[in-house]
């Protein structure tokens, strides 16, 4: 393919909000309600990390609105960095990217997709008597291959949607999300009303151990809701494809985001009301259990564990489509200028970035096979928020660098919004290393590998001796 073919401005508000609204929401609005009890014990102080993290979220979003306005690019943050700080922070980040925050993302939202689909339809066991084989003890491949096949075989089927046009993948998470939208409403509506909600209890402050609440216990329930936030800068990938890119990706996230706080807030404060918090601590420790699963039964019986399942599974089918589509711009934005294997640079037939689409769902697969699933929420926010943070101490450095620059968005609250952002990402970082050693240490080796990857790229170039095209859609 021609490699100086461009992307095709194609996305216009409305769906800018979809795929913001679309990378968020996945299995966390489930799920993490109960971690995050057995963290707090307090139904009060779950929901107080629930708008903690969302207060965060959205300073995080309003802070990178004001520079995805300024330097809305294909590649999002990637594109981003080159001109806050240089090119080898920039193909960190998007080596990060590649090697866990998006591809490991996308790994475990098909797992969960594959994993409610199989408690709808037992499917025997696959490769039985290979369940033990391992790689250095750590990684079992074969462990149940029924499953992780059918988390394959998804992401394999969304890399073929998404090679059909941008907005072909967008129509897939417009359809997707009403249904989300209404699934959750329904939650929302009739678990409130039954008679087995109690909306008082949502709000209580007590702890089940008579233990007043940690600093870094707090800080550790609200990774588990960032888990459940996380995504909504994705959309900057696709910044080559958004109709007035300087004006819809701000609006975008920030309605996107403000959407979903609201909608965790309701959903979760459902949750506290149906389940008292020592359900919300059973459910976590049996470690095969769905909070959300057990709060419908708690009002609709066994009809209602099959509904929520099959939103589960519709709910983690958008969210993996969403992310799939918007991931793979990066690493064609990073292909271009020599520093990704160079047949990730070329467009398709739809005038997508097919190859590089081809490569995010082989790493993806490989992931899924890797078994390492319990840890990556964890090891993906904590990788995540360092990149938040170098984001948002860019909106300083631009208006010192850039001050009469056209803003068409500035960050509310300037300076001291961005300035608590900052704050708060290496207050993150550092617990993160205390509370989760071992997702944290997973985590940065496998951004560090992006350093001998750099100087590999670079050495192929100068091998090569090509000009280096660095091209922009601003």
């Amino acid at each position: 393919m021609d490699n100086t073919k461009q992307l095709h401005r194609t996305l216009g508000l409305r769906l800018v909000v979809v795929v913001v609204i679309g990378n968020i929401i996945g299995s966390g609005v489930y799920k993490k309600v109960a971690p995050m009890a057995a963290e707090l014990h307090s139904p009060g102080w779950v929901l107080i990390c629930w708008i903690l993290g969302g207060i965060i979220t959205l300073f995080g979003a309003l802070s990178n609105a004001e520079v995805a306005g300024l330097l809305a690019d294909t590649g999002g943050e990637y594109a981003y960095y080159k001109r806050i700080y240089n090119r080898f922070f920039a193909f960190i980040y998007g080596w990060s990217l590649f090697s866990v925050i998006q591809t490991a993302g996308i790994s475990s939202l098909a797992y969960v997709f594959a994993q409610s689909l199989h408690s709808l339809a037992a499917v025997p066991p696959l490769l039985p008597e290979l369940a033990d084989v391992s790689i250095a003890g750590i990684f079992y491949p074969f462990a149940d291959f029924n499953v992780k096949l059918t988390a394959i075989l998804l992401i394999i089927f969304l890399t073929w949607i998404n090679s059909r046009g941008v907005k072909a993948g967008a129509g897939l998470s417009t359809a997707i999300l009403v249904l989300v939208f209404i699934g959750i409403g329904l939650i929302i509506l009739f678990g409130l009303g039954s008679g087995n909600a109690d909306l008082s209890r949502s709000f209580d402050l007590q702890t089940s151990n008579n233990q007043p609440v940690s600093f870094s216990a707090v800080f550790a329930a609200m990774l588990s809701a960032f888990w459940a936030y996380q995504g909504w800068a994705s959309v900057g990938f696709v910044g080559g494809e958004i109709k007035d890119p300087h004006v819809n990706i701000p609006r975008g996230i920030t309605i996107g985001v403000f959407t979903v706080i609201a909608i965790y807030l309701l959903v979760n404060a459902t949750y506290l009301a149906l389940l008292p918090i020592q359900d919300l601590e059973g459910i976590y420790k049996a470690g095969n259990q769905i909070a959300a699963i057990e709060a419908v039964k708690s009002f609709w019986g066994s009809g209602g564990g099959f509904f929520i399942s099959i939103l589960i599974l519709v709910t983690t089918l958008g969210c993996t489509n969403a992310t799939i589509l918007a991931s793979c711009r990066t690493y064609f934005a990073m292909a271009r200028e020599g520093l990704f294997f160079r047949k990730a640079a070329d467009l398709n037939n739809a005038q997508v970035p097919g190859n590089s689409l081809v490569f995010q769902c082989v790493w993806a697969c490989v992931l899924v096979l890797s078994g390492t699933f319990d840890q990556l929420t964890d090891m993906i926010i904590f990788a995540v928020f360092i990149y938040y943070g170098a984001t948002t101490l860019g909106v300083f450095i631009l208006r010192r660098k850039m001050p009469d620059a056209p803003r068409p968005y500035k960050a509310w609250g300037y300076p001291v919004v961005p300035a608590i952002m900052v704050i708060f990402c290496v207050a993150l970082f550092f617990n993160t290393i205390i509370v989760r050693p071992r997702e944290a240490g997973i985590g940065m080796i496998l951004m560090l590998t992006g350093i001998p990857m750099y100087w590999w790229f670079m050495k192929k170039n100068a091998r090569n001796q090509e000009p280096v095209e660095i091209e922009t859609h601003a």
